[in-house]
């Protein structure tokens, strides 16, 4: 679901009064979750250009709530659960343009910023795409969740890049980040062990990836070695949510230590594929064959 947010904007209004629109909107939209079939923690601000600015600034100047407002919508938390800021304008001081109107969003990054997908084309000469570098270094340095993509091609304001075969793939970016992100399903992850083998063996290096039959759930995975034994272990944060799932196991190198010895390695590269049903907490015995799916 999608709802559009027409905010108040300048010469007539500053973008402090803009920011009131967009918190609350959040508000607004968490309050009629429930009438509207959403999920009010899985709330989303997407904005491009200036948009983006308000979209950045929502998500770092949110706040818990009025618990005595007589209103209701007041009582809702403002903060965004993930936001989505498209070549947007972050700090107007170091764009060099405006910088009364476009706060810098980047020095208000705290450990609890909501994770961020940023979208900027190298081209854009209206706002740069340090603009986004800015924002995703400050994600970076406080630790919270980011994705950055500064696409080689395209001018400011191309929106979808619907015309441009390699803009147009960033909407599908930001399906997958969702996904990886668990913002498309209710479903919770849980931890998860196991330990794969080979002909009864421990591999060298491989990819184990748990892949969910939910298309909607996050992928999960983790790189083992010859030292762990086959053994691995996801923790939860990062791990698969309960289900059927088709497993890969990538392996790519038998050398030990494998980049050590200059010799070529590729020839060990294998994909193998089982299936595995995680339920949570689970230990996830993968005994495998030599008969692989398909060379990687």
């Amino acid at each position: 679901a999608a709802c559009v947010l027409r905010y108040r904007v300048g010469p007539k209004y500053h973008s402090d009064v803009s920011l009131l629109d967009g918190l609350r909107a959040v508000r607004y939209v968490r309050a009629h979750a429930a009438d509207w079939g959403v999920a009010p923690h899985r709330l989303g601000m997407l904005g491009f250009s200036a948009g983006g600015h308000l979209a950045a600034a929502v998500g770092t100047r949110y706040d818990a709530g009025q618990a005595d407002s007589p209103d209701p919508v007041e009582r809702e938390n403002s903060r965004p659960d993930f936001l989505v800021p498209v070549y947007a304008v972050v700090n107007g001081a170091v764009r060099g343009r405006k910088a009364d109107e476009y706060t810098p969003a980047d020095e208000r990054v705290t450990a609890d910023t909501p994770p961020a997908f940023i979208v900027h084309t190298h081209e854009d000469t209206i706002v740069s795409a340090e603009q986004s570098l800015l924002f995703y270094k400050a994600l970076l340095d406080a630790g919270v969740e980011a994705e950055l993509h500064v696409f080689g091609f395209g001018e400011h304001g191309l929106g979808l890049g619907v015309g441009d075969p390699d803009l147009n793939r960033w909407p599908r970016l930001l399906l997958r980040w969702l996904r990886r992100c668990a913002f498309l399903t209710e479903r919770e992850r849980t931890a998860v062990s196991g330990r794969v083998t080979l002909d009864g063996e421990p591999m060298g290096m491989a990819w184990v990836t748990f892949l969910p039959d939910d298309e909607r759930a996050p992928i999960a995975r983790v790189r083992i070695h010859r030292d762990s034994n086959g053994a691995f272990e996801i923790p939860a944060d990062v791990g698969p949510v309960p289900g059927p799932h088709r497993v890969e196991v990538h392996h790519v190198s038998e050398q030990i230590p494998h980049t050590n010895t200059g010799g070529y390695s590729m020839d060990d590269a294998v994909r193998y594929e089982t299936r595995a049903i995680v339920e949570p907490g689970a230990y996830v015995a993968l005994p495998l064959v030599s008969e692989p799916t398909a060379a990687l």
